[in-house]
Order: C-alpha cells, then sequence, then structure tokens
C-alpha cells in the first residue's frame, strides 16, 4: 500500500524527494496551510519502501497507509 503525504502538515523539507528510490515524490503547486512549500505520493508510482518515513524529519507528514483525503495532489 502507498505512503501518504498529509499536504498540511508537510513543511517542504524534501529530503523524501532525494531519497525516493523511484521518484514517486512531486511539488505541489503554490503553498499550504502553514504557509510552506509541500510535496505529494503519486500513489500509482510509489513501491511502498518506508524510505520517505524514515528520512522526513517533520512529525506525522508522512502516513504508511494511502489516505488520499489527507493528500492533495497537483491536477
Amino acid at each position: 500500500m502507498p505512503h501518504t503525504i498529509v499536504t498540511d502538515v508537510c513543511e517542504g523539507v524534501a529530503d523524501c524527494v532525494v531519497a525516493c528510490p523511484v521518484a514517486c515524490i512531486h511539488d505541489g503547486p503554490g503553498k499550504n496551510v502553514k504557509g510552506t512549500d509541500w510535496y505529494w505520493i503519486d500513489f500509482a508510482t510509489c513501491i511502498d519502501c518506508g524510505i520517505c518515513l524514515q528520512v522526513c524529519p517533520v512529525e506525522n507528514a508522512i502516513l504508511a497507509e494511502e489516505r488520499p483525503e489527507l493528500q492533495k495532489i497537483a491536477d
């Protein structure tokens, strides 16, 4: 099951982007409710490796489950 970046918790650190082995994490347009940049995971590409969870310094920014209602995506 793919992981989810909680858009409104993400602070745009982007350690997950560099660490992802399949390049499934993309930057979102604009800012989130915190006023920071944010990222989103392409569920179709994610291989559920968990590396993003290991490298993200922001508590609860990434969940180990697919929760599309918590993650905005770029259209």
